[in-house]
């Protein structure tokens, strides 16, 4: 019989890390169009940038916060999140 574990998803304090500032090289671009709303981005953002705009269901970065640390783009289903350079 297997046993499972279930793990709760917690979410870190607002900026648990401070502001980006100018040190972040790549920054996460949203595709709205390709965008399904599965919120898997949301549920794996390191530092809760990840934000949910209610009037459509689909996600937005807070870049204050965002590290660019890539997560959000590898997670999603549909690749609606591309990384590209800050410059």
């Amino acid at each position: 019989m297997l046993k499972y574990q279930y793990y709760p998803i917690t979410v870190p304090d607002r900026g648990a890390g401070g502001k980006t500032g100018n040190w972040r090289v790549v920054r996460p671009l949203v595709n709205k169009s390709k965008c399904i709303g599965c919120k898997a981005c949301f549920m794996f953002c390191p530092e809760d940038t990840i934000k949910i705009d209610e009037s459509d269901g689909k996600v937005y970065v807070d870049y204050d916060y965002c590290k660019g640390c890539g997560v959000c783009s590898n997670v999603c289903p549909v690749k609606a999140i591309e990384m590209v350079s800050e410059a």
